[in-house]
């Protein structure tokens, strides 16, 4: 959520004093230059925060940006892909740039944005004890970042003689793979347009000054099992099951906060995405646990690697599935270890003995339990009903597995 750091009269910006939803996709970026710097500063975050622009869809917001840009004589303006980079060319010795990410993470029942009355109960407490009486943005990227963009948009119309020269970078791509990332694409592609002296990246940080940021990484730790159909669970081995050891080892673990040069970097490790199974009668095979750690720079990538999967792996970026050799993931090691989702053989002995009573049973052997007496059925018109090996009727099968809601059989 994005909030004013003024306190306002709410029905100046919401003449019924109520939350107010936003016109959708605004056909251009407009500020008004009669506008006072609060007004202009809410319009444009309005404005930006209505176009939709989750990563690999920043196009429509970011031809919007470019024409907003675009008026601007002072400023110079260059676009590589879905971003764009603007720039004051006065002279002046130094120069600062100013980024900030278009693209947000995935909407989840949060757009279209609205502007939220206070005491509306969508606001955070904490928001609402810290701006008490004061409106709140609300919707995808409203806090990471579009409000940081609307400041920076701001400060690009309007700061025509700077103290020193100015280059703004609208970026695309920041939420997902490093590869696909604006910013390192222009840096690479285009360094003259990102010379500077300093640089402010418009993270979300409450008006702190960070001065770093900590590393990530990202890795799948895989459970196995044995499938099976899960009316006979026992000759299976349940994955998702053995998952918990993993969310366990995640639940443990203290994250650390790490003092670098006076700085505290939090770090922190978690589950992020967790997927297995692909039946709702089937005992699952596999289950796979999304793991983010995010580490402070007092490590190297190496050395974080090595904390997660442990010292020698194998494992690398794209390049398949190894065993963990120790570290946060090594619970995995020993299953991932046994090859062919096969069961340790005790368990192979017990499950091939069931098997073995199952099929005397089947077979109505004297291990076997005594077969029950097939009961009359009644006959349809025009079919032939028998009753299977175990004495029961087919219909009646029916009856026991579909009962999805409760019905009332006439006794035969």
């Amino acid at each position: 959520m994005a909030t004013r750091n003024t306190k306002t009269n709410p029905k100046k910006y919401l003449p019924s004093a109520q939350s107010k939803s936003l016109d959708i996709e605004p056909r251009e970026i407009v500020l008004d230059p009669a506008a006072s710097m609060q007004d202009g500063l809410d319009s444009l975050l309005g404005q930006i925060m209505a176009v939709y622009s989750v990563s690999d869809a920043e196009g429509p917001l970011t031809n919007r940006v470019e024409r907003f840009l675009k008026r601007y004589p002072h400023l110079q303006v260059h676009r590589d892909g879905d971003t764009v980079v603007a720039s004051t060319d006065l002279g002046r010795k130094n120069r600062v740039i100013l980024a900030g990410h278009l693209d947000t993470v995935p909407v989840l029942d949060n757009f279209p944005p609205k502007w939220l009355a206070p005491g509306d109960p969508l606001i955070d407490k904490d928001v609402a004890e810290m701006y008490p009486g004061t409106p709140v943005m609300w919707g995808r990227g409203a806090t990471d970042m579009k409000a940081s963009d609307a400041v920076l948009l701001y400060l690009a119309a309007t700061l025509t003689d700077p103290k020193v020269d100015l280059t703004f970078v609208f970026y695309d791509h920041e939420e997902v793979a490093a590869e696909y990332n604006g910013l390192g694409r222009v840096v690479e592609d285009h360094p003259d347009w990102i010379q500077g002296d300093f640089a402010i990246i418009g993270e979300p940080t409450s008006c702190g000054i960070e001065a770093g940021c900590n590393g990530t990484m990202r890795f799948d730790v895989i459970a196995n099992g044995v499938a099976a159909h899960s009316a006979r669970a026992w000759m299976g081995d349940n994955a998702i099951h053995k998952a918990a050891e993993i969310l366990n080892r995640l639940v443990a673990h203290k994250d650390e906060a790490v003092d670098v040069d006076g700085l505290i970097y939090q770090e922190g490790l978690n589950a992020t995405l967790i997927s297995g199974g692909n039946g709702t009668n089937v005992i699952p095979s596999e289950c796979r646990v999304h793991v983010n750690y995010r580490f402070a720079p007092d490590k190297t990538l190496a050395e974080a690697k090595a904390l997660m999967i442990g010292e020698g792996a194998e494992s690398e970026l794209g390049n398949g599935e190894h065993p963990a050799t120790g570290g946060s993931a090594r619970a995995v090691a020993r299953q991932t270890r046994r090859g062919a989702h096969r069961p340790p053989a005790a368990r192979q002995a017990r499950l091939d003995r069931r098997g073995a009573l199952f099929a005397a049973r089947r077979a109505g052997g004297e291990s076997g339990r005594r077969q029950p007496a097939a009961r009359p059925q009644k006959q349809r018109a025009g079919a032939e009903l028998r009753p299977d090996i175990d004495g029961r009727h087919p219909h009646r099968l029916a009856r026991l597995t579909h009962r999805a809601r409760p019905r009332r059989y006439a006794r035969e």
